[in-house]
């Protein structure tokens, strides 16, 4: 399971919001406050003490006894256990889709993506370092993804560059012009660059990187 304080670390805490009690899909709760040692991402109970717990959860279950909503926090596309972690089990062995929860989002600096795994925390720490020298608009961040940490260094290269050399066109003395120039760059360089767009804030960064080694060697690489 991924745990929530090292998530927050890579991806970058920012702010709380209370969402309130909704129908979360199970297959998305794969992250835990304090018990990643205790199940699995498939919330499967790791440790044999937890069975008696686990079959009295699912004896109330299948008496139909109401049970109180889990606690929740949504990080991006995935959800964390903060309690409940016995009856988020059951639910997933049960087959049911989704499972009551009281919900507190935590917004981050880099997005979690639905497929994020513990290994990948080292690259969404170095995507999440490039975006608070970076800040990429909030509707770009969901796409965000590259395989090596290092390559985040080229982007930033390339970043610095062309800011450098379209930065007197713009008035950048504020925020907001630094910001607008930003945008500029991912939405006339990165997009047109990387020839791959799915929709119009979608792109595969390892094609821009690989359109600019072709670049860089005359496209000889």
């Amino acid at each position: 399971m991924l745990p929530l304080s090292a998530s927050m670390d890579a991806l970058g805490a920012q702010s709380w919001t209370d969402l309130g009690v909704a129908d979360v899909p199970v297959d998305r709760v794969v992250g835990t406050v304090s018990r990643a040692d205790d199940f699995d991402r498939a919330m499967r109970p790791l440790r044999p003490h937890l069975r008696g717990r686990w079959e009295s959860v699912a004896a109330e279950v299948e008496a139909g006894r109401g049970l109180p909503p889990v606690r929740l926090v949504l990080l991006g596309e995935l959800y964390f256990v903060v309690d409940g972690h016995h009856r988020v089990s059951v639910a997933r062995a049960n087959g049911q889709v989704t499972v009551e929860a009281q919900v507190r989002r935590l917004c981050t600096v880099a997005y979690a993506c639905h497929c994020l795994t513990l290994l990948d925390l080292p690259n969404k720490a170095a995507e999440r370092r490039f975006l608070e020298r970076f800040p990429l608009p909030d509707d770009v961040r969901p796409w965000l993804w590259l395989d090596d940490p290092a390559d985040w260094s080229r982007i930033e290269d390339a970043a610095r560059r062309w800011l450098d050399e379209h930065r007197a066109a713009v008035d950048v003395d504020d925020t907001a012009g630094a910001e607008d120039l930003l945008e500029r760059w991912w939405r006339h360089e990165v997009l047109p660059t990387a020839h791959s767009c799915q929709g119009a804030d979608r792109v595969r960064l390892d094609d821009y990187l690989c359109a600019l080694r072709d670049r860089d060697t005359g496209g000889s690489a």
